[in-house]
């Protein structure tokens, strides 16, 4: 008789039970911080450039996560977003989040290269796995539901030079998912980094160049669509 699969259910279960007995612990960023950075989200999806995405308007997730890697907010665009974005753009925001400190901002697109294999960070995809007992709608809040993504979408929140938190978007192009994170953090100003690895020191997409395989800190092209760098940094009023 094989017991695995039932010795896997109590697993589960009993983790479940664990973190219901745990409880939730509150944001570390300000409520009203968190719900200024998700209000970016309607204006930014709706911009003329559509992000250089798929989709226009953008149907995306956002996620915001704290210093500690709580889950303080996950919202959705209300316009039948892809639903498997929702874990996705937590584990940006958390990768982001793990990988920025008060020296260096990283965000997601650029760990693309060095997470390939034979890059010097091959193997971070597997260090911080996502929880599956929060891939259900609605789940996660004031928890820490990890998860690694080395693409496009996430970026460190910084307030006076310090990491406060990160942000997590999903639902396009990992190149638009980049985009959005990059300008939804410029409205909402918390996004003065200390240093990056982009040619403008800050933790804007490096593209690799057409036909070669990104390296360094880059990341490939998605589609012709994709905006440059400059452009991304550039907010175009709503028409």
């Amino acid at each position: 008789m094989n017991r695995l699969p039932a010795i896997c259910a109590l697993t589960l279960t009993g983790a479940a039970a664990t973190l219901a007995q745990a409880g939730p612990l509150e944001c570390g960023i300000p409520a009203a911080t968190v719900s200024a950075v998700q209000a970016t989200l309607a204006r930014v999806i709706r911009l003329p450039d559509a992000n250089g995405g798929i989709f226009q308007p953008n149907r995306m997730w956002s996620a915001i996560v704290d210093r500690q890697g709580r889950l303080c907010s996950v919202i959705d665009s209300g316009n039948d977003p892809w639903p498997g974005s929702r874990a996705i753009a937590i584990a940006k925001a958390s990768t982001a989040n793990d990988f920025s400190n008060s020296a260096l901002a990283l965000s997601t697109a650029n760990l693309y290269a060095p997470t390939q294999p034979g890059g010097s960070l091959y193997g971070l995809n597997n260090s911080n796995p996502y929880n599956p007992l929060f891939e259900a709608p609605g789940s996660g809040t004031g928890f820490v539901p990890g998860g690694i993504i080395t693409f496009g979408g996430g970026v460190a929140l910084y307030l006076n030079g310090t990491v406060i938190g990160g942000l997590g978007v999903s639902g396009d192009s990992s190149c638009a998912d980049h985009a959005i994170a990059f300008r939804m953090r410029k409205i909402a100003a918390l996004d003065h980094v200390p240093s990056g690895v982009a040619p403008d020191n800050s933790d804007n997409i490096i593209y690799a160049a057409s036909g070669t395989a990104p390296s360094g800190f880059e990341q490939p092209h998605c589609f012709p669509s994709d905006l440059a760098p400059a452009q991304i940094a550039t907010i175009p009023p709503v028409q």
